[in-house]
């Protein structure tokens, strides 16, 4: 091989070393921060869950139309008839907007499956629930 095409092929992997390496730096540092913010969220869905379910506490205590068991029949009952077929592994209360009387009381529920997740927006009716919505 010529001196000349060896000195340009060797420039040549200088180059795509450099290129590959620089690529491979922000692929770790992106997998990086990933991860971090995955755990950052996680520690904010905890607390805003707990929040949750000490307003759910607060709301029983003053109404006892606010059972965690009547909000989950309800949400089930909802994701039944709205998206039959599909299993909800979890349900969790995390929005409890117990508003003066109980005409406005609203709860928010998550329900998560292999698909992903879906939110449920349940209404009081007396000492009834009911979906208002699923998003």
């Amino acid at each position: 091989m010529p001196p000349r095409l060896s000195g340009v092929l060797s420039t040549l992997a200088i180059i795509l070393l450099a290129v590959g390496g620089t690529l491979a730096l922000l692929f770790l540092g992106g997998l990086l921060y990933s991860v971090r913010r995955r755990r950052r969220n996680r520690t904010s869905d905890v607390h805003h869950i707990a929040e949750a379910d000490r307003a759910l506490e607060r709301a029983r205590a003053a109404d006892r139309g606010w059972d965690r068991a009547r909000l989950d029949h309800a949400a089930r009952e909802a994701l039944a008839a709205q998206r039959p077929g599909r299993r909800y592994e979890e349900l969790q209360l995390v929005l409890v907007d117990d508003r003066p009387g109980v005409s406005e009381d609203r709860a928010h529920l998550i329900a998560a499956s292999e698909e992903g997740e879906v939110r449920i927006v349940l209404r009081r009716r007396g000492e009834d629930w009911e979906a208002e919505r699923l998003g």
